[in-house]
């Protein structure tokens, strides 16, 4: 399925369950104004055409226990596909990694990194370097305040006007 395909139903769909996942197909079809079946038919269409990719429940963590959140810029020694390949092995094996970014410009990847302290953070990165994965150069930001963090998607806004 392509954004083409996609029209202000399919939209206002991915808006509402983006926003509340356990929406019952009911309260679903109601917000968007159609009736339960053919609501239900392009929520699977969706489902089967892989943008809802799935179901998640967003949890606060501080409420869990204490957490560090930090984000690290990280450039490579060296930029052969076999380098981006073992780090992002490596990125994807570390659970405090909580979500990666390759990236243009002057660095190769922005890390957002999770951990219970400073301190943990700091055993983190060491034992990244030691693994040797090819860091050359790594950057700290400490999370200080969250101001804003979005899980929904601004989908209708992504795609181009319609003429």
């Amino acid at each position: 399925m392509t954004t083409s395909k996609l029209d202000a139903i399919d939209l206002k769909i991915l808006d509402a369950i983006q926003r509340d996942g356990r929406i019952t197909k009911l309260a679903l079809a109601e917000k968007v104004g159609l009736s339960p079946t053919p609501c239900w038919m392009r929520l699977r269409r969706l489902e089967k055409a892989g943008i809802i990719s799935g179901y998640h429940a967003r949890v606060d963590l501080r409420l869990v226990a204490p957490v560090a959140t930090v984000l690290v810029e990280v450039t490579l020694a060296s930029h052969r596909q076999a380098d981006f390949d073992r780090f992002e092995r490596a990125v994807r094996g570390s659970p405090e990694v909580i979500a990666c970014w390759s990236v243009g410009g002057g660095i190769d990847y922005m890390l957002k990194v999770a951990t219970r302290d400073i301190d943990a953070y700091q055993r983190f990165i060491d034992a990244m370097l030691e693994r040797e994965i090819g860091i050359d150069r790594y950057f700290t930001y400490i999370v200080t305040r969250t101001v804003k963090e979005e899980i929904a998607l601004p989908v209708a806004t992504l795609l181009p006007p319609e003429a």
